[in-house]
């Protein structure tokens, strides 16, 4: 018997179900509490093993601190967390869901804008024109802010999004955004549109572990390999 795991799972929507789903396949069967508010879980036949269920950030933020030993989380999330952060986290496999990407995304109007330069120009423009920097709309802002820089893009400042980041060009809140996407659907719903050259980063689900309990975890991370 290996010793005792906690592991952290989504806990809720699609990420959920496709992570509840990904255990059951592999002969670890998750039992929850029929109670709605309950976040806590079991594995069958497996007692020495506790599931927490979790918001996805809070997932890699526990797998740092070591409250978590396994957890199942998006790659964006822990691209954007801080280096320290993620020194400390294993991942272990990627898998074939939640998969989406970050993308800079501008008005659709902005015709003249179709690539990574032409938003420096802009840039520019507007800090001449205006005398403010291009504001960027984002709930990613240390990889939007490693991307531009890495780009060239200089004349700009970021803008914290506490909830629809596709709102904020149109209410006077920013000029662009960066968000994260599957399909696209929302931004073109919203006149939206994705800069030819403006893929930041491409994310999915993955399986990761606490890099400090990696030698206790191996017998059980065997079984997802």
């Amino acid at each position: 018997m290996i010793d005792f795991v906690t592991i952290g799972l989504p806990s809720k929507g699609r990420l959920k179900d496709k992570a509840i789903s990904f255990f059951n396949g592999r002969g670890h069967k998750i039992l929850q509490s029929e109670k709605e508010r309950n976040y806590f879980g079991t594995i069958k036949n497996k007692p020495n093993i506790k599931i927490i269920f979790l918001h996805a950030k809070e997932i890699i933020q526990r797998l740092g601190d070591g409250t978590l030993d396994i957890g199942i989380s998006g790659l964006d999330l822990l691209k954007e967390s801080d280096k320290i952060l993620q020194s400390k986290i294993n991942v272990h496999k990627k898998l074939d869901f939640g998969n989406a990407n970050l993308v800079i995304a501008v008005p659709d109007d902005w015709i003249d804008v179709q690539t990574i330069a032409d938003l420096e120009e802009v840039s520019f423009d507007i800090r001449s024109k205006r005398n403010y920097r291009l504001r960027v709309a984002t709930k990613y802002p240390n990889l939007t802010n490693d991307f531009l820089i890495s780009k060239g893009v200089t004349q700009y400042k970021l803008v914290p999004s506490l909830g629809a980041t596709e709102t904020y060009p149109f209410i006077g809140s920013s000029e662009i955004i960066t968000d994260i996407t599957s399909t696209g659907k929302t931004l073109a719903d919203n006149n939206l549109r994705v800069l030819k050259d403006g893929l930041i980063l491409s994310s999915n689900a993955c399986l990761f572990n606490a890099k400090k309990k990696a030698a206790k975890l191996q017998p059980f991370l065997k079984s997802f390999d």
